[in-house]
């Protein structure tokens, strides 16, 4: 079986890729790190223009009407150029209004959310890390109360997808009452996040109760910006020692160096085909779906934190400073690993699966 990437994604790739190097370079992220928002506004039109916003939104709603798997090598190369913006929060909350919304919904959101020209994004996380749709307490009415964590982009978007109790969701627009935005002061600051707080919000609720199937998603696409990232640091290494010199040595002459970059690119390149299959199953092998989202971004992203470790250990130190860019990665690396729960709830979820072992058998320990 070849299982592989058709013409059309590796164009896409090629396409949006060139994009970003033309327009988001590190010294253009590293400007960003110090402004109000985390969003170049030409930057996020730019996407718009050549249809990232609207990726998978059906093609009768303005979008381009591919699959997840199109969403997850979209993210892959936005996580390679550390892209600042709200393309994760905005994709959910399409995808949210695409599988739980009526015809009228999704006719009325979703053509301004495939160009871009509105901002979605989505509010899960609650206190105690409940990420999950099973997790959610705020109850489903017509007015929200409670509180939502974490909540990415919220000052940018027009309209939020809020999950409720029961897997519900319900869409809060811009400007709706009663709706308090406390920023918070994040260590990724391509990603920025808020919690929020609801008292008699207005709120209009989505029938279908798609919250479970909106955060595997999410986990495809943590887990495809997290290979991305892995691989640009894993090159950054490279370059780096090819060129940094200690007691008159080039550093990638040292064995010990040579080592620690090979077992760096054996953990990187296996990755690919992990998160390649996730957002295949999501579109294609439903059975399989939910339990290798929550296996791809639990692995993926813990080995994106292993490499964003050795990648300042092989800078000596100097990657993790403000000034160097291996730090913009790093931090990348710690919202990817930390959005929509830890590796470690992850692994625990799998194993309680339909297929998986259960934690008896498998002698991890609650």
């Amino acid at each position: 079986m070849n299982f592989d990437l058709t013409e059309e994604q590796r164009m896409l790739q090629e396409m949006l890729g060139q994009l970003l190097s033309d327009h988001c370079s590190v010294n253009d992220v590293h400007k960003l790190l110090e402004a109000e928002s985390e969003t170049d506004p030409a930057l996020w039109k730019r996407l718009g223009e050549i249809g990232i916003p609207g990726l998978a939104i059906p093609e009768a709603y303005g979008g381009a009407g591919l699959e997840t798997l199109d969403l997850a090598v979209a993210a892959e190369t936005l996580g390679y150029h550390a892209t600042p913006g709200p393309f994760l929060g905005h994709v959910l909350a399409t995808q949210a209004i695409v599988l739980g919304g009526t015809e009228e919904q999704k006719k009325r959101w979703l053509p301004g959310l495939a160009t871009g020209a509105q901002i979605g994004t989505v509010a899960f996380g609650e206190s105690g890390s409940r990420w999950q749709a099973a997790q959610w307490s705020v109850p489903a009415a017509d007015k929200l109360c409670g509180r939502k964590e974490f909540v990415p982009s919220a000052d940018l978007a027009d309209l939020m997808v809020v999950g409720l109790e029961g897997g519900r969701l319900g869409v809060v627009e811009r400007g709706a009452a009663g709706i308090r935005v406390e920023a918070i002061d994040g260590a990724d600051r391509t990603r920025r996040l808020s919690n929020l707080d609801f008292a008699d919000t207005p709120c209009e609720l989505l029938p279908e109760p798609a919250g479970s199937a909106v955060c595997d998603v999410g986990l495809v696409l943590l887990a495809a910006d997290a290979f991305g990232g892995s691989q640009r640091l894993l090159e950054m290494c490279v370059e780096y020692a090819k060129v940094r010199e200690q007691f008159g040595v080039i550093i990638g002459s040292f064995q010990a160096l040579k080592h620690q970059l090979a077992d760096m690119a054996v953990d990187v390149e296996p990755n690919r085909g992990l998160y390649w299959f996730a957002a295949f199953a999501q579109d294609h092998v439903p059975e399989e779906a939910h339990r290798i989202a929550a296996i791809a971004k639990a692995h993926i992203t813990d080995r994106f934190m292993e490499i964003a470790r050795a990648s300042v250990e092989v800078h000596g130190g100097i990657g993790f400073t403000w000034e160097g860019d291996v730090q913009i990665w790093f931090k990348r690396a710690m919202f990817d690993r930390a959005f929509l729960g830890t590796p470690d709830e992850h692994r625990e979820r799998s194993l309680q699966m339909p297929g998986g072992l259960g934690l008896e058998q498998s002698g991890v320990e609650r």
